[in-house]
């Protein structure tokens, strides 16, 4: 057993003082979107390029703008005009303001262990199919007799199973193909079910991320989960497919499903007004041109670089911080389980990054 895993296990489970309004946290990755596209829009000379782009007049007049703020509220309208002005956005480092990824593979499965856990293991070095050894927040949420039974995963990629480790930490995970499973399903699960056997696969490990939003979204109307955690694949897919018109359309797509994600937690009376939202990226990409953009990883520049934003009733509706200032990857678990009441992983055994700061009214250190 991994020394992380009985440190993990023998921790207390601390909860803190906590006269907050958030009662629910929503964790959103969109796996490998650059923090170029998400603060500055589209690229023009990206478009340009008939090597990445096909349709480039409707991604021209679809995304190009006078200014970079013009250009990401074309790319992503409801994050920008909606949820950005209601919380803090951080990671746009033509302010100097910088969140990176502690690990130093700059690749997935590292990402999502270090977001999920904390900690950057230098053992998880591979996207290979292995029971993570580690104890994720979410596992160590589900341990929490408040939470118990009421955490859940979604994710396109179908190693999600493997990184919340499904088969150690009880939390149901839909992730890759898998089906809704259960003797109550929904008629929207029944149909999801049919529908994706039906869909073309684009991807052997990811489906398209349609499908992974619509089960979560069935899971939240029937089971009401106070933590839920998801992963959209297409960006960082189409990317490494050298698309760019596909991997603007995904960031687009995903930005409407969050526009359907945030008006069904309004209109919800366990969710309306009790409800954060986290929402990162797993690692970035290269710079342009074409054989930097594609890939990302440790031999690539720039590709620890990620963004991070935080939206609900206990974060202050400051949008974009443009203070110098340098937050990690690592510092998301430790926050998340803050903004329910938890200190995670507690004092004692190895710790989790600290809480990001200013997010809510205790989290100045």
């Amino acid at each position: 057993m991994s020394v992380y895993l009985i440190c993990f296990l023998l921790l207390p489970f601390t909860l803190v003082a906590q006269s907050a309004a958030t009662e629910n946290v929503i964790l959103i990755t969109m796996d490998g979107l650059r923090w170029q596209e998400f603060f500055g829009g589209a690229v023009d000379s990206m478009i340009a390029n008939e090597d990445l782009t096909h349709d480039r007049d409707r991604m021209a007049e679809s995304y190009l703008g006078e200014t970079g703020e013009e250009r990401r509220r074309r790319l992503m309208p409801f994050f920008w005009d909606t949820l950005a002005p209601q919380g803090m956005v951080f990671g746009n480092r033509q302010y100097g303001n910088k969140v990176n990824c502690r690990n130093p593979y700059w690749f997935s499965y590292p990402g999502y262990n270090e977001i999920l856990t904390g900690r950057a293991d230098p053992d998880i070095d591979s996207n290979d199919k292995e029971w993570n050894p580690n104890v994720t927040v979410l596992e160590w949420l589900n341990g929490q007799d408040s939470l118990a039974g009421r955490v859940r995963a979604f994710g396109s990629w179908d190693v999600f199973d493997y990184i919340v480790n499904e088969r150690r930490s009880g939390i149901s995970v839909n992730s890759g193909y898998d089906r809704a499973t259960g003797d109550d399903l929904t008629e929207g699960e029944q149909f999801l079910n049919k529908l994706q056997e039906q869909a073309p696969r684009l991807w052997g490990s990811v489906r398209p991320d349609m499908f992974t939003h619509n089960y979560l979204m069935e899971t939240l109307r029937k089971d009401h989960p106070r933590v839920a955690f998801i992963s959209y694949g297409e960006t960082d897919d189409f990317a490494h497919d050298g698309s760019y018109n596909r991997y603007l359309d995904a960031a687009h797509a995903t930005d409407a499903m969050w526009r359907d994600l945030w008006t069904f937690l309004e209109s919800d009376p366990q969710y309306a007004g009790k409800t954060t939202l986290v929402i990162t990226t797993d690692h970035g990409r290269g710079d342009s041109p074409m054989a930097e953009w594609q890939g990302h990883g440790s031999s690539t520049r720039g590709s620890d670089a990620i963004w991070l934003a935080v939206i609900g009733p206990d974060t202050p509706d400051s949008g974009e911080v443009t203070d110098d200032q340098q937050l990690y990857q690592d510092q998301i678990a430790r926050t998340v389980a803050r903004l329910l009441g938890y200190d995670y992983p507690g004092e004692d055994g190895p710790k989790a990054g600290e809480i990001v700061p200013g997010v809510m009214p205790d989290a100045r250190r």
